[in-house]
């Protein structure tokens, strides 16, 4: 859901039998909107409000990862107001350095994310004497963009320990959640564990639980979208400066902040090849940024012209689910394409869909 909230493509995961990870309200509604059985929900994120939580409770999802222990109060007191049962996971952070960039690690103890090991089993001593709640599992999560699955192994080594001991005090799980993470290669020569390496490798790691009857679940996250979606944008000028050149197109920092946020890659593809020289530039936006840019010092495989189209690879994952109306841009149309055919799943947006809901106030 983070990676991609699209409704066009959650559908398409949800006939396939999918379900989702949600952290906020507006997740919840949008899964519930793309038809996924609220039994495959789960909601996790470290600031649940109460209307959330009622939103969640209200749907019937499958259990709430629960992140702190004012979390878990406040869940029990929404539960007892509504008359109902939560099912709660308990989020244990490991302190596992998953190896990625640091605004997306969520496995460490200076991370926000989860409950430190040690207090895991006080927290769920604490859950089970709560009635409003139904303690059914454990959950977990690293980070993103994963290179190697050496950190999830470490990690599941934990969660094993951390399961014999709370059986051993008298907590029986019945669901374990292993997040997700697992990266994909942004350029030509990134190294990435294959879905199935990944598989066989926390398959390895969760052998000494094959005793227990746990649902697993996981959060594939990127992997399943990333490498599918590509933003197409115009190029606008070709701009020769003093020290170097640029590719001016109309899209910008707004439409695909990662480069940005995270100084990321994504290769460059002119949409109609033709033989030409390679091009050296930078690739930049319209955006009033200096940090508007797609690419830096990149060797295009031709030299552009007005009018030149070009695809951004790799776009499909947080591309447009961390697009914004920056600058006063109205946000680009999402279409999905299967084979030869091809279907709008999101209007472009108007210049009056920027100023919707807004009122000029008479305070004056």
């Amino acid at each position: 859901m983070k990676a991609c909230p699209s409704l066009g493509v959650l559908a398409a995961l949800v006939r396939l039998g999918a379900g989702v990870d949600t952290v906020s309200g507006g997740e919840i509604f949008r899964a519930l909107k793309a038809g996924v059985e609220p039994g495959k929900i789960v909601f996790s994120g470290v600031g649940k409000r109460r209307d959330e939580i009622a939103l969640a409770l209200d749907a019937g999802i499958h259990a709430f990862n629960v992140e702190s222990e004012p979390e878990l109060e406040l869940i029990a007191t929404v539960a007892a107001a509504r008359g109902k049962r939560a099912p709660i996971s308990v989020r244990v952070n490991p302190d596992v350095d998953a190896a990625t960039h640091p605004y997306i690690s969520t496995g460490l103890k200076a991370n926000k994310f989860g409950v430190p090991v040690g207090r895991a089993e006080a927290l769920y001593k604490r859950a089970l004497a709560l009635p409003q709640l139904d303690v059914m599992g454990l959950d977990c999560h690293i980070g993103s963009q994963l290179t190697q699955t050496r950190p999830f192994t470490d990690a599941i080594a934990r969660l094993v320990t951390l399961i014999d001991a709370l059986s051993e005090s008298g907590v029986q799980l019945r669901s374990l959640d292993l997040g997700g993470g697992l990266g994909i290669p942004y350029g030509a020569g990134d190294a990435i564990p294959s879905p199935a390496e990944y598989g066989a490798a926390i398959g390895a790691a969760l052998g000494p639980l094959a005793h227990r009857d746990l649902t697993l679940i996981t959060e594939p996250g990127r992997v399943i979208v990333g490498n599918a979606g590509v933003l197409v944008t115009e190029t606008l000028f070709v701009k020769a400066g003093e020290d170097k050149h640029f590719v001016i197109v109309d899209a910008g920092m707004n439409d695909l902040i990662r480069p940005a946020l995270y100084d990321a890659h994504h290769e460059i593809w002119p949409v109609e090849r033709r033989a030409s020289e390679p091009y050296l530039a930078d690739v930049v936006g319209p955006v009033c940024e200096t940090g508007d840019f797609f690419a830096r010092d990149r060797s295009l495989s031709q030299t552009p012209r007005a009018g030149d189209l070009f695809a951004l690879l790799s776009a499909g994952a947080y591309g447009f689910s961390m697009a914004s109306n920056y600058n006063s841009r109205p946000r680009a149309a999402e279409v999905m394409v299967r084979g030869d055919r091809y279907e709008i799943i999101r209007e472009r947006e108007s210049l009056e869909d920027l100023v919707r809901g807004e009122r000029i106030p008479n305070l004056y």
